[in-house]
């Protein structure tokens, strides 16, 4: 073999060389860059769905914080219109209430509410209280109910009658008044969402 082929040889030898090792670098840069980009796009995805859930946790608090002062502002109101018709029922009431005083009904409940507290006074002495409006009445309840001592009351209380047994410190109390003002404070509304309403 020659000189020029001997530096032929090894010419190309060096050459299969240097593309043996530059393609080998270059399959070594090309896999550490994949790697390198699919550890970025595992990061950034992961970064974007944290700030997704982030996110999504806060659009869910904000609305949940609208939708509890959206519920405050409605129960509010409800409780408002609540209130308006509950004293519009109850000025029905008392209107009801005026004309069964004029009624022959009346007399003949104070009449049942008397017998009912003298019984339960039996023997011992009770005051029966009548409201200042059925003063007229007086003389008559009393005709019917000899054994028990009937006044006139210095206070309204809408009709009815209350009874006071001393001996047994008792208070009887039928009066209209109190009946409305239990009444009053033990009416709700209950609301039935399925098409009508009931109340209590």
């Amino acid at each position: 073999m020659t000189t020029e082929e001997k530096l032929q040889h090894f010419l190309d030898f060096c050459m299969e060389d240097a593309r043996t090792r530059s393609a080998k670098m270059y399959d070594d840069y090309t896999a550490a860059l994949e790697k390198t980009f699919e550890e970025h796009k595992v990061d950034a995805k992961r970064r974007a769905d944290m700030q997704l859930q982030i996110e999504s946790e806060k659009i869910e608090r904000e609305i949940n914080k609208r939708l509890s002062i959206k519920q405050i502002n409605i129960k509010r109101e409800l409780g408002h219109r609540q209130e308006e018709l509950k004293e519009k029922l109850f000025v029905e009431v008392k209107d009801i209430l005026a004309n069964f005083l004029e009624s022959p009904e009346y007399d003949r409940l104070l009449n049942r509410q008397i017998q009912e507290a003298e019984e339960l006074a039996g023997a011992d002495e009770m005051i029966i209280y009548l409201d200042p409006a059925d003063e007229s009445k007086q003389r008559r309840i009393s005709l019917h109910n000899h054994n028990t001592n009937i006044k006139i009351s210095q206070y309204s209380f809408t009709g009815g009658t209350r009874a006071v047994i001393p001996s047994k410190n008792i208070l009887i109390d039928n009066s209209f008044q109190t009946k409305l003002e239990e009444a009053k404070r033990d009416f709700r509304f209950d609301l039935d969402f399925t098409g009508g309403n009931t109340n209590g």
